[in-house]
């Protein structure tokens, strides 16, 4: 029975936002490393994250960040500040979590199908919950939206066809076999996105 002095069931309360924010970016953050061990990626600009520290050296958290810069404006135009400041808020808790994991976690031994179901499922989870509190982890899908409202050109076109340009272009900086891996992980992650986003059956935001 919801309490009298509980808030409305279509609204969240700061507290209910900011747990939200820090749980889902804390298993993104996981599957994220889960990845990285195995040395797979995913999609969208967490996955071409991913690729470049491969071939530069330099750290996710790091490449993570600074790719989503330039998406914030129009977060802002198509979404509003309070969506754009919650983006924010997640990719800058991403960003630490995934520049901390390594002094605190260790897998001394991953089998690599198990990193990469592992990896889906964790990050749908995670961003399941970012969804439900009115944020992401920006880039890709933004400007996908924005795209489909000026031109009508499908946003979910959109994030395909970027995705296969992620996984193009690992196919030639990395092993083959890791692909096919990584693929796998992509697949559990979609389809665990694409059977629970569903706005019907979750009232509240």
């Amino acid at each position: 029975m919801m309490l009298l002095t509980s808030p409305a069931p279509d609204r969240h309360t700061a507290l209910e936002d900011a747990q939200g924010l820090v749980s889902g970016t804390m298993l993104t953050a996981l599957s994220v490393s889960f990845l990285h061990a195995a040395g797979l990626f995913t999609g969208q600009i967490a996955g071409l994250s991913l690729v470049l520290s491969y071939v530069t050296g330099i750290g996710f958290g790091t490449l993570f960040f600074c790719l989503n810069l330039p998406f914030y404006w129009l977060a802002f135009r198509r979404m509003g500040a309070k969506f754009t400041l919650k983006t924010f808020a997640a990719i800058a808790l991403m960003s630490g979590f995934t520049t901390l994991a390594p002094h605190l976690l260790d897998f001394s031994r991953l089998n690599i199908a198990a990193a990469a179901v592992l990896a889906g499922v964790i990050s749908g989870a995670g961003l399941l919950m970012l969804f439900r509190h009115g944020a992401s982890l920006g880039g890709v899908g933004i400007v996908a939206l924005y795209l489909q409202d000026k031109t009508g050109f499908k946003a979910g076109k959109t994030q395909v066809i970027f995705d296969c340009g992620v996984f193009l272009f690992a196919a030639f900086v990395l092993p083959f076999d890791k692909v096919l891996w990584s693929l796998l992980g992509a697949m559990v992650l979609n389809i665990i996105i694409l059977i629970n986003h569903r706005r019907d059956r979750y009232i509240a935001h």
